[in-house]
C-alpha cells in the first residue's frame, strides 16, 4: 500500500468541516484575541458537588481501581432503569434492556458497528449530529439523508425516503430534542415513526441526549413510551448535559433486547467500561437529589433569553429554541452568500465570536449556524455587542 494512500475506512469519511474553523480559532487565540466560544457544546458549569464527592469517596477504595464491566456495573444499570421508570414511566430490565456506555456517542457508534452490514441503507436526519451518519459510514453503511429542519418535515420525508430507497432501509435515526436544530417532537411523532418503521421492518435508533434540557412545560418524551417500540427501537442517552458531566463519559443505551445484546457483545471485545468510581458517581447522580438538574436547566433558559434578546438588538433575529443548549440560527440575508463556514470564519475574524457552521451537520445545514449557550450571560452580551459593531459597519458600508 503506497504511503500516501488513505486507509479504507478513513477514505469513507469526508473532510472534517469543523477543522478549518477550529484552526482559525486557535490561530486567533494564539495572537492574543479574546474569542467568545459559542461553537462547541461543552458545558462550562461544574458537576454538582454531591456527584464529585461520591467519586472522591469511591476512588479511595483500591478495589475499584481494576477493570470494570463493559456493560456497566449492576448498580449503575439499575439506576438507569429507575430513571426511565421515574421520568418516562417505562419499565426496563437492567440485565437485558440497559447497557451503560462511555457517553452516548460511543454507544451509538458501537450500536452501528454491531448491526450494520456493508451496503445497508441508513435513514439519517439532515442536519444532524455527525455521529448519526458517520457511525454507520465507518461501519460500511450507505447514508440516505432525510431533511429534518422540523419534526413534521422529518416524518413526511421519512416516508418519501423509504419509497425511494432501492431496498428496505435497515435503520432510521431520530434525535429529539435535536442537535443541532433544537427542535422537539411529541409522543404522537414517535407513535407515527414506530408505526412507519414496523410497517417496513426498519429498526429505530433514537438519540435522547437532551432529554432534561428543555424550556417548555412538557418534558420531551422517550420513544420507548410508545407501545411496542421496544420491539424495534433502542435509545441512547447521556449524563453529559443533564449533570454537567461531559468529560466523565457516561451514557446509556436502552430498549430492544436483541439490539442491547448486540451492543453488549461488541463492547465486550472493545472496552472494560468506564472507570468504576465514575460509574458509582453516575449512579449517585441518577439516584440522588434532582434539584441540580432543575438548576442547570434554568441556567440554560436564562442564557437563552439573554442571547435571543441581545442578538436581536444587535441585528440578528435568532429563533427561540424549545430545548437543548443550542440556538439554530439562519445566516442573516446579507451574509447568506458566504455559506456557513465563511460566515463562521468572518464572525471570528471580525467580531471575536465563534459559532459552529451548519455545514458540519450536513448539507441541509449550510444556511445556518449553531450557537452554543456555553458562556455566561456577561460573555453572551459581550458577543452581542461585538456583533452589533460588525453588522452596523456592514450596513453603513
Amino acid at each position: 500500500m503506497p504511503a500516501s494512500e488513505e486507509f479504507y475506512r478513513i477514505k469513507r469519511l469526508p473532510p472534517y468541516v469543523f477543522a478549518e474553523v477550529n484552526a482559525l480559532k486557535s490561530k486567533l487565540r494564539g495572537e492574543g484575541r479574546d474569542i467568545i466560544d459559542l461553537g462547541m457544546g461543552n458545558p462550562d458549569q461544574p458537576t454538582p458537588q454531591h456527584i464529585v464527592e461520591k467519586l472522591i469517596e469511591t476512588v479511595q477504595k483500591p478495589r475499584t481501581h481494576g477493570y470494570s464491566a463493559s456493560k456497566g456495573i449492576p448498580g449503575l444499570r439499575r439506576a438507569m432503569a429507575k430513571y426511565y421508570g421515574r421520568r418516562f414511566g417505562v419499565a426496563l430490565d437492567p440485565e437485558t434492556e440497559v447497557v451503560a456506555t462511555i457517553g452516548s456517542k460511543e454507544g451509538f457508534a458501537n450500536l452501528a458497528q454491531a448491526i450494520t452490514a456493508p451496503g445497508d441503507i441508513i435513514l439519517s436526519p439532515d442536519p444532524a449530529y455527525p455521529i448519526h451518519a458517520y457511525g454507520f459510514i465507518i461501519a460500511g453503511g450507505l447514508i440516505h439523508p432525510v431533511p429534518a429542519l422540523s419534526a413534521e418535515q422529518h416524518l413526511s420525508e421519512l416516508s418519501k425516503a423509504i419509497k425511494a430507497a432501492p431496498e428496505t432501509p435497515k435503520v432510521m435515526v431520530l434525535n429529539y430534542p435535536s442537535n443541532p436544530t433544537a427542535q422537539t417532537a411529541d409522543l404522537d411523532f414517535y407513535k407515527e415513526a414506530v408505526s412507519l418503521a414496523k410497517k417496513h421492518g426498519i429498526l429505530i435508533f433514537s438519540d435522547l441526549a437532551y432529554s432534561e434540557i428543555y424550556f417548555d412545560d412538557a418534558p420531551p418524551p422517550s420513544i420507548l413510551q410508545v407501545e411496542g417500540a421496544k420491539d424495534i427501537a433502542v435509545e441512547v442517552n447521556s449524563l453529559s448535559k443533564t449533570y454537567n458531566m461531559a468529560g466523565w463519559r457516561v451514557g446509556m443505551a436502552a430498549g430492544n433486547e436483541r439490539l442491547i445484546r448486540a451492543l453488549e457483545r461488541v463492547k465486550s471485545y472493545l472496552d472494560y467500561g468506564a472507570f468504576t468510581p465514575v460509574q458509582v458517581a453516575a449512579a449517585a447522580a441518577l439516584n440522588g437529589p434532582q434539584d441540580c438538574v432543575d438548576d442547570i436547566r434554568e441556567t440554560y433558559r436564562s442564557r437563552r433569553d439573554v442571547l435571543v434578546d441581545s442578538f436581536a438588538r444587535a441585528g440578528w433575529n435568532v429563533p427561540v429554541p424549545a430545548a437543548s443548549m443550542f440556538c439554530w440560527a439562519p445566516i442573516p440575508e446579507e451574509y447568506r452568500a458566504l455559506g456557513s463556514v465563511g460566515f463562521a470564519k468572518m464572525l471570528m475574524e471580525r467580531a471575536d465570536v465563534a459559532v459552529a457552521p451548519g455545514l458540519g451537520f450536513g448539507k441541509g445545514g449550510d444556511g445556518f449556524v449553531r450557537i452554543g449557550m456555553v458562556e455566561n450571560k456577561h460573555r453572551i452580551r459581550q458577543a452581542a455587542r461585538n456583533l452589533k459593531k460588525l453588522f452596523s459597519g456592514a450596513n453603513a458600508a
